[in-house]
């Protein structure tokens, strides 16, 4: 409720379960019961939010206004669907919570939630049934004023490696000849020596570019750096490497830089502490966002320790693979753990796609599709987070995927 009305709607709001406060109070006043005391603008509430713990019970989605929705009422409600315990639902990621099979990095797998058997991933549908909401209670009550929101593009930087063949070390170098030459990629190999040489610019190295952009457009950016050790999934070159933290600081001079947790960090306080610490030193500034390294989001575990670990913001609410809402909202949100019943300190920011699902998908219109999530997100007013790592743009060739960035920051 504080959610919907203080967070959404910016408007203040009291609570009651005194029948004789409610029925005194001259302004506008909502009844979530049941049913309806007198001819007050009432909501049937659904059980879930009078819940403890976790009950596996079925969904059926349906519209309201064009716009999927459940958790239905009865004709004596003014909302015809229950939509604070809807929103609490996929808000607090419920259904992550009951029994699933996690793919091979541990993460709840799309093909699971009910937006997408539903197919409405691609609908921040939560913004969507308050802003209905919004519009009914200014009917009811034209006294209420909704202050003004402001619509947000999010820019988040990924950098889980600073450059593709520079400052590698001698080993790493030749164990990269070495399976090209495996894998018969004779160009790569010709591109590598080229770059080690000072002939071309290594891949990787887009920051210039990237901040170039960013004063161009004005846009509001964060760098998310990974300070991990090398292992199997963290391919970053060495944190004490003089070029690699001479960018950082020289990045953290124009945007906010943030934390990529490393493969391991994700389940491991004690490391996730020990990457910030990293962090912190080099930039010398606090650190208070993180990016869960292969979105790697086990909830509600996961944001345990992030909180434990004194992170104020969450990068990691999205999909891998697959564009759209994982929690059908675009507007940041507290997030609630059901299983101990306490809402965290910690504010989620959702993100509706990031690079690496643009290269699974092999969809001809994904651009076109963007765009219309984005139309979505600034009718409602919300934050449209795109998470693109500095691995796939390409400034100098114009590779599709930098076309799409450019063309979303001038939009």
């Amino acid at each position: 409720m504080k959610h919907i009305f203080n967070r959404m709607l910016l408007v203040d709001v009291e609570f009651t379960t005194k029948l004789e406060d409610f029925i005194a109070h001259a302004g506008p006043k909502i009844t979530y019961t049941k049913k309806p005391l007198q001819n007050e603008f009432h909501v049937m509430c659904y059980d879930l939010l009078f819940e403890q713990g976790i009950s596996d019970f079925s969904v059926m989605v349906e519209k309201w206004d064009n716009i999927p929705c459940f958790f239905p009422t009865n004709e004596r409600s003014n909302l015809p669907y229950d939509i604070f315990a809807a929103s609490f639902y996929l808000l607090s990621r419920y259904e992550e919570y009951l029994p699933h099979v996690k793919d091979r990095h541990g993460r709840y797998p799309h093909t699971e939630s009910l937006a997408y058997k539903n197919d409405f991933l691609r609908l921040p549908v939560v913004d969507l049934w308050i802003n209905n909401f919004k519009n009914i209670l200014a009917e009811r009550f034209p006294e209420i004023q909704f202050p003004a929101q402001q619509f947000k593009h999010i820019n988040v930087i990924d950098v889980p490696s600073a450059y593709c063949f520079k400052e590698k070390g001698i080993a790493r170098t030749i164990g990269g000849i070495i399976s090209d030459l495996t894998s018969l990629k004779f160009k790569r190999i010709i591109y590598r020596f080229s770059v080690l040489m000072g002939l071309l610019k290594d891949p990787y190295d887009n920051f210039d570019d990237l901040i170039k952009l960013f004063k161009q457009y004005d846009a509001e950016t964060f760098f998310f750096f990974l300070m991990a050790d090398y292992s199997a999934y963290d391919h970053n070159i060495s944190v004490n490497n003089p070029r690699f933290r001479k960018l950082v600081k020289s990045v953290a001079d124009y945007c906010i830089v943030s934390l990529m947790s490393s493969y391991e960090g994700c389940d491991n306080m004690d490391e996730m502490k020990r990457e910030r610490a990293r962090l912190i030193e080099l930039i010398n500034r606090p650190v208070k966002r993180i990016r869960l390294r292969y979105y790697r989001l086990n909830i509600p575990y996961s944001y345990r320790v992030l909180t434990d670990a004194e992170f104020d913001e969450d990068y990691s609410m999205g999909y891998s693979d697959i564009i759209g809402f994982r929690a059908g909202t675009c507007t940041q949100f507290y997030f609630y753990d059901i299983s101990f019943e306490e809402r965290l300190p910690l504010k989620v920011n959702p993100f509706c796609f990031c690079s690496v699902a643009l290269k699974k998908n092999v969809e001809a219109d994904i651009p076109l599709k963007i765009f219309e999530m984005k139309k979505i997100v600034k009718q409602l007013k919300g934050n449209f987070i795109a998470i693109f790592s500095n691995k796939y743009l390409n400034f100098e060739e114009e590779n599709n995927m930098t076309i799409l960035y450019k063309e979303l920051l001038k939009d």
